[in-house]
């Protein structure tokens, strides 16, 4: 059968650029292999089905527990000690991904698009191979194929999964009981979230970095603040450290772990490994077609999301930047554009990032290192949400809004946020940044009262010092 576009890969960059594609007129189909416990074919990939709805699910989950247990008291609400049933948080949060799922499949559905279920693998400039469950192969053509098959947690020599005790980020979200004592190895996004959801619910955790700083994609200002944050919260961070030996038990792991010089034993009920992901190109490109990975895995593209082959194009996390689910959507689409004809570019300097801890960590732009580096002058805001009314009524005043401006043009660089509705205020100052907004801009536009958004208001108030409800 030949088609306009094939996808490989069904998660947000592959599902989003098929329904795209097929919006545009384009006879479009997409392939892939994942499927559920009844053998159905199963979209929306890691994001939808292991990665950021169900991570949210039980973070919202953990989090309306955590309040009950010691922040309702403050507001005058007296409720007995709370317990939870952690099979029902599972049960939630698996019909959330089955609603999701199913929806992906209704639009491709009502959108016309072919959804092939097996592995899909890249024989030449316009034929794809798929082999289906049974082992048989079948081969489709198309004038343009689209390459979106994502990206896998990286496993670790030292401390392998096993599937029980050790677990990848998948497996975390899976446990049927509360971990005693719980590592985690990384603090990036999944360590910090999976922190935070096991923490809540009564676990002892203690989370080892290599890096010797926590989050160094931020200022060190907000990260201080962070580091404090977590630490009331109970998440024991400890930074450039390295696992060097584990060793794995029926019901627990011994973990050798190197910390400031001194080598320790840890004993854990169960290890998450969170130490990044690399590109899922296992079997996808025949040796032949005329594609090569790089050195780190990743298919070389330029700023089009187009391959070396003019016809063939990759997105999300086989390419380079950042492995978030929204760059793959926004590249999806703007790949399934220049098919059509149009003109669309993604905008790289503004990728928005989110951790959903509580509070939220939320920024995008360059940060003060970056423009120094850029050797680009700059000023700076800040407003806490110690300052806020309504953080404050809400109990919920931790953490503070920044924002960078040029010191010449005034032009907003970057924001960054800790604190409630960091994720929800961030998007505010990425579209005024999007229409290169200066702070004045910001400064002068009505924020409604009282919300918690007005600290990003008066956070760009801050930058030329005329803030209203701080000392400038």
């Amino acid at each position: 059968m030949e088609y306009d576009v094939i996808v490989i890969g069904g998660g947000p960059g592959g599902y989003v650029a098929a329904i795209k594609a097929s919006q545009l007129g384009l006879k479009t189909a997409c392939i892939e292999f994942d499927e559920d416990d009844q053998g159905k074919q199963k979209l929306g990939g890691t994001c939808l089905n292991v990665g950021c709805i169900p991570s949210k699910s039980l973070l919202d989950s953990s989090y309306k527990y955590h309040q009950i247990s010691e922040s309702f008291d403050d507001h005058g609400i007296k409720v007995s000690k709370p317990n939870y049933d952690l099979t029902k948080m599972m049960d939630r949060k698996n019909d959330i991904i089955k609603k999701l799922t199913g929806g992906v499949s209704q639009l491709f559905s009502h959108n016309k698009v072919d959804a092939i279920h097996g592995k899909g693998k890249l024989l030449n400039q316009n034929d794809v191979e798929v082999t289906d469950l049974k082992g048989k192969k079948k081969k489709y053509n198309a004038k343009n194929i689209i390459l979106a098959t994502g990206s896998r947690p990286i496993n670790i020599p030292s401390v392998p999964w096993n599937g029980t005790t050790v677990v990848g980020s998948a497996g975390a979200l899976e446990f049927t009981e509360t971990p005693r004592k719980l590592g985690i190895i990384g603090a990036g996004v999944i360590g910090l979230e999976l922190g935070s959801v096991w923490s809540r619910l009564g676990s002892e955790v203690e989370i080892f970095e290599a890096e010797k700083e926590l989050l160094p994609m931020l200022d060190s200002d907000m990260t201080r603040s962070i580091e404090r944050e977590f630490k009331k919260q109970n998440l024991n961070i400890h930074l450039g450290c390295y696992v060097k030996e584990s060793k794995k038990y029926r019901k627990g792991v011994n973990l050798e772990i190197e910390i400031d010089g001194k080598i320790e034993k840890k004993y854990f009920d169960k290890v998450i490994v969170a130490v990044g992901r690399r590109p899922f190109t296992d079997n996808l490109l025949d040796e032949s077609c005329g594609l090569e990975l790089d050195e780190k895995g990743f298919i070389s593209v330029n700023k089009y999301c187009q391959t070396d082959i003019e016809n063939i194009y990759a997105v999300g996390d086989l390419v380079r930047g950042p492995m978030l689910a929204h760059k793959a959507m926004e590249e999806g689409v703007m790949v399934a554009e220049r098919i059509a004809g149009r003109k669309m570019e993604v905008n790289y300097d503004l990728v928005p990032s989110v951790i959903y801890t509580h509070p939220e960590i939320a920024w995008v732009g360059k940060t003060e290192k970056q423009l120094k580096d850029e050797g680009i002058d700059f000023k700076k805001g800040n407003f806490p949400f110690a300052a806020s009314g309504r953080a404050l009524a809400a109990g919920d005043a931790v953490g503070s809004v920044k924002v960078l401006a040029d010191k010449e043009t005034d032009q907003v660089l970057g924001v960054q946020i800790f604190g409630n509705s960091a994720s929800e205020i961030l998007q505010q100052g990425l579209i005024g940044m999007e229409f290169s907004a200066s702070s004045e801009d910001f400064g002068l536009t009505m924020f409604s009262h009282p919300t918690v958004s007005e600290a990003l208001h008066e956070a760009a108030l801050a930058v030329n010092k005329q803030a209203i409800h701080i000392g400038n």
